[in-house]
């Protein structure tokens, strides 16, 4: 079939498998001309591994440092003739890659909140790779099921205290429209945290230490986002918000639970990125264009490749026994984004923003572009005319 882009609201319905590989691609090849990292893990878990700053994660420590992983993700396989999830077609060709760099790469798709796939990561483990050194926690879920209870917990996008309203981006139409978030009610707060916070992340590190699959000296890292002022109602402030708050009160606990194997929890802060996430956050998806316009002109704009290659290799796993943390105790990959200059140059653009003056205030084409290319489209080497099956299968 001759697949193109089908774009409804912030989501592409449609993924392209020959796209998605040469995604994959680009991404190895930035870390490989980056060099290998010195001291770098060699046996990784990475939950959340098919898109974004997982995916990146899984790339980063296997092209950067030669490591066996195992992602576990929940993606949708192709079904009576129609197109895969992008994340599903990322890491079958992530796993044809590594495997053809003699890299151990093995995938579950599954609920990761579930008793059942981390049994079967476990067994995994202990069957094929030997102690885990380094776990990336970094699901974006939209629910979860309690693995005691059964009870299905919805997160959602909304301001807490007071409702509130600012000017987004309508992707599909290019226009600046204004939003309402109603207020989050004390149950929307409590079903977010439980969706997004660490509560999972302390799970999986219990059940991989109960069954002794962690080395001496191993590390995690989850990710976290905070950003500027104009966004934080409705991110920092807000539900989700409230989540990472819990995710940075998980990474204390973990680090207690982890410290007769000399083991280390860390929170990175990353920088705004274009994501499915991203984009469904009003206000967020203008405030990244604008970011986009800005850090190319002064410098230091990156994706989640650059990010995480520079995670592993600066922070992590720089030579040294200090990883650099501020005085919250975040790593902070969010650190060029967040320069005075950028952030000024940023909110002195944002209340020029009109409909009118998309193209010349900010970076929407550029945008569109990173976007359409999470789901393997507008990769130069591909043919997007060509026949090609939708149907691709893990070897």
């Amino acid at each position: 079939m001759i697949i193109k882009p089908r774009v409804k609201g912030f989501i592409c319905i449609t993924a392209h498998p020959d796209g998605c590989a040469a995604n994959v691609s680009s991404q190895i090849e930035h870390v490989k001309d980056k060099g290998i990292i010195d001291g770098g893990p060699k046996n990784v878990l990475v939950v959340g591994a098919s898109q974004g700053y997982g995916l990146a994660s899984r790339i980063a420590a296997a092209f950067g440092s030669n490591a066996n992983t195992l992602g576990v993700f929940f993606e949708r396989p192709s079904e009576r003739g129609r197109c895969a999830s992008a994340g599903w077609y990322n890491s079958v060709a992530f796993e044809k890659e590594a495997r053809s760099a003699g890299l151990y790469a093995s995938s579950i798709n599954g609920d990761a909140f579930s008793k059942e796939i981390k049994a079967e990561a476990i067994e995994r483990i202990k069957g094929n790779m030997g102690k885990i050194d380094l776990l990336v926690y970094s699901i974006g879920a939209p629910r979860r099921t309690d693995p005691e209870t059964g009870e299905v917990y919805k997160s959602v996008l909304k301001p807490i205290g007071n409702a509130y309203s600012n000017k987004y981006l309508d992707t599909d139409k290019k226009t600046i429209e204004e939003a309402t978030l109603e207020a989050a009610t004390e149950e929307d707060i409590r079903n977010t945290v439980k969706v997004m916070g660490g509560e999972d992340w302390e799970l999986w590190i219990q059940a991989l230490k109960d069954a002794d699959v962690l080395a001496d000296n191993c590390k995690t890292v989850a990710y976290d986002y905070i950003g500027p002022k104009a966004t934080w109602p409705v991110y920092k402030d807000g539900t989700i918000g409230r989540a990472k708050l819990d995710l940075r009160r998980a990474k204390k606990a973990i680090n207690e639970n982890l410290a007769n194997l000399n083991g280390q929890a860390y929170v990175s802060v990353n920088k705004a990125v274009v994501t499915q996430s991203s984009s469904a956050i009003p206000g967020v998806n203008l405030y990244i264009t604008i970011l986009f316009k800005v850090m190319k002109e002064l410098g230091g704009h990156e994706g989640c490749i650059e990010q995480m290659q520079r995670l592993f290799s600066e922070r992590l796993y720089n030579g040294s026994s200090d990883v650099p943390q501020d005085e919250l105790g975040l790593i902070r990959m969010d650190d060029l984004e967040m320069r005075p200059e950028i952030q000024e140059a940023v909110a002195e653009v944002w209340p020029k923003v009109a409909t009118e003056n998309v193209d010349e205030l900010t970076d929407f084409a550029g945008y569109q572009e990173e976007f359409l290319k999470i789901f393997g489209f507008l990769q130069e080497s591909v043919d997007y005319e060509k026949d090609v099956d939708p149907v691709v299968e893990f070897e």
